[in-house]
């Protein structure tokens, strides 16, 4: 049997196909090439079009069987990764009612922070493990307060990955991981937050029937596999928030187990059978995909928005003619500390660890004798790796400690300057992988269809790139320092 892995990014859609039989990647690809628009039509808003995802999915998946190097009618399982966080409603018809408001949208912060002001009071970040945030029960209630003629038509609310799967099988359905998201699971009462949707008027009605995370979520339509040359046998069998399923991609699934990543946002994603939680809210505790009743995992995440946005905004603005990899050499000629050229990732709108404050990204102490664009570039990644550990100290006053973080070898962690600032400053090693999130989509379907028997045989095949100890952690520290001051001078203002 072929598996079909599917990654929903914010910048890309990337597939894979996997040999069940060998664990083994036979092909991957992306669509579009250069990365996909998000919308923002006021200051901290963030949107895409639900429909452009499918559209892309299609070319991908169309892209990757042009290869010619296996038979699409052999795909039986399809898992599908996906940005976290976003609202996607729909219609009777399934037909989406407005743009998805995506995870890094910031609209819904004050509509979140007034609901947990009232219920907090009673207990709800010991039951739900977070405050509503801008998360997606939020975004819907700012529809319902701002769009009431579009809110009316909704016939169900739902994740990204729940519309791809929409879009393959025509069945609307959820899971507990991905509802958790929405900060709509009671963790105490084990069932969707009657508390949320009523504090908010959302009828519980809007919300998809749950399913295990690992399953069926139904059969490819008769006219999408025919559109696709995919067998009508084929379910989709999996799906996860990208960082659930990038900790899944890297084997982590038990407690004591951590795993990171630094694509468009950056995330530590730390493994626990504690019903977890932070006092101020700036980490947040979600169902792992191995969560059940009686094994109830819980995945504490640690998330900064302006992690690869920043160093590709900087690429477009001071670096079109080099690529990443040039832009990665002529930064690491530069000395730890960029000779105190100082960087702030933020961006990208209200970050959760500054509890939902818009800091914005800034510069500063420019030499303009001393300092060059390289300078600039280092600047940017050791930037993003203090932020790392300024959300890594969160965790660890809450009693996450790792003693090992694993990352798949992509996005940011392909810069050596980046790996060095990131095991420097955090004092702690960093495992790297060969793996990405639409591999491991690929290996949770294979996981959802049966044919692996645990996740031992899953990921057999998991090879590790490289092991990045720590180094300089004292000058890491000193320069960590002087940036968390900068930091928080930022706050007060």
């Amino acid at each position: 049997m072929l598996l079909l892995g599917i990654d929903l990014g914010t910048s890309s859609i990337k597939v894979s196909v996997i040999d069940a039989q060998t664990n083994k990647k036979i092909a991957s690809t992306q669509y579009p090439e250069s990365e996909a628009a998000i919308l923002s039509e006021q200051p901290g808003w963030a949107e895409q079009d639900p429909q452009s995802w499918w559209n892309y999915t299609k070319l991908a998946i169309q892209k990757l069987n042009a290869l010619g190097v296996y038979n699409p009618k052999n795909i039986g399982a399809i898992g599908i990764a996906y940005q976290m966080h976003g609202l996607v409603v729909v219609d009777k018809n399934l037909q989406p009612l407005r743009n998805s408001i995506i995870w890094c949208d910031s609209r819904a912060v004050e509509i979140g922070n007034k609901a947990f002001s009232t219920l907090n009071a009673h207990g709800f970040l010991e039951s739900h493990l977070n405050s509503p945030g801008n998360f997606t029960a939020s975004k819907l209630a700012w529809v319902k307060e701002n769009e009431p003629h579009t809110y009316e038509k909704i016939y169900k609310f739902m994740l990204p990955g729940d519309y791809l799967s929409i879009c393959f099988t025509g069945e609307i359905n959820s899971n507990i991981s991905s509802i958790s998201e929405g900060i709509l699971w009671d963790f105490k009462s084990k069932s969707i937050s009657e508390t949320l949707l009523s504090h908010y008027g959302i009828s519980a009605e809007m919300v998809p029937e749950l399913l295990p995370v690992f399953g069926n979520y139904g059969r490819v339509k008769a006219d999408i596999a025919e559109e696709l040359g995919l067998s009508t046998e084929a379910i989709v069998s999996y799906k996860a928030g990208d960082q659930p399923n990038n900790a899944l991609s890297l084997n982590v699934f038990e407690a004591g187990e951590v795993a990171a990543t630094a694509g468009t946002s950056g995330v530590i994603y730390a493994v626990t059978d504690q019903l977890a939680y932070d006092q101020q809210s700036r980490v947040n505790t979600f169902a792992h995909v191995t969560h059940e009743n009686e094994k109830p995992n819980l995945g504490v995440l640690l998330c900064i928005n302006g992690t690869g946005i920043q160093n590709s905004w900087i690429k477009k603005n001071t670096a079109q003619s080099y690529d990443y990899m040039q832009m990665n050499q002529f930064a690491s000629d530069i000395s730890i500390g960029s000779d105190g050229l100082l960087f702030l990732p933020f961006g990208n709108g209200a970050e959760r660890m500054l509890n939902n404050q818009m800091v914005q990204a800034h510069m500063e102490n420019i030499d303009f004798v001393r300092h060059s664009t390289a300078h600039l570039w280092r600047a940017a990644q050791e930037g993003i790796a203090f932020s790392f550990r300024y959300g890594l100290d969160i965790l660890r006053s809450n009693g996450i400690t790792p003693q090992i973080i694993k990352a798949g070898h992509a996005n940011m962690f392909l810069s050596p300057v980046f790996q060095q600032s990131f095991a420097g400053v955090t004092n702690t090693p960093v495992e790297l992988y060969d793996n990405d999130g639409s591999v491991g989509a690929a290996l949770g379907a294979g996981l959802g269809v049966g044919v692996f028997k645990n996740r031992n045989e899953a990921f057999a095949g998991l090879e590790k790139h490289a092991t990045i100890e720590p180094s300089h952690v004292a000058l890491y520290d000193e320069l960590y320092e002087n940036w968390k001051k900068s930091l928080i001078k930022k706050l007060i203002n």
